[in-house]
């Protein structure tokens, strides 16, 4: 392992995660507008499972779950330079073992090998009907 790998730190549940450097490694991977305030409404509604290295967020998975009946991963971000790290399948485990359900995930296209090597089977075919974001 390479000092770089020893030097990441997770936290399940961040209560801590401030909107500001997710947004900024958010912008890492998916470049767009993003309303700050809208952001940390979505953040204080899901579990946040965050990837720190020292101080520099460098991946984050959200868990929604009812708490019963169902449990999706909204998103798992990884930035792009920390990628093929074993960052995304730590935070993966990790939302898994805080999940109190099973969980489902839509994966993007291309990337279904990533959870089929997590452990995920295909399941459900997603659909989406797309609103624009509010800016």
């Amino acid at each position: 392992m390479h000092d770089e790998e020893k030097q990441i730190t997770y936290v399940v549940d961040d209560h801590k995660l401030c909107v500001t450097k997710f947004l900024s490694l958010v912008n890492a991977v998916w470049p767009g507008v993003y309303n700050e305030q809208y952001s940390k409404e979505a953040l204080q509604k899901t579990i946040n499972i965050t990837a720190w290295g020292n101080e520099k967020l460098v991946g984050c998975a959200r868990l929604l779950t009812d708490g019963y009946f169902f449990g999706t991963i909204t998103e798992i971000l990884v930035h792009p330079d920390y990628q093929g790290k074993a960052i995304g399948k730590q935070l993966i485990d990790l939302a898994w073992e805080a999940s109190p359900t099973s969980l489902f995930i839509g994966a993007q296209p291309g990337k279904e090998a990533f959870f089929e090597k997590a452990g995920f089977t295909k399941s459900i075919q997603s659909f989406q009907k797309k609103k624009e974001r509010r800016t």
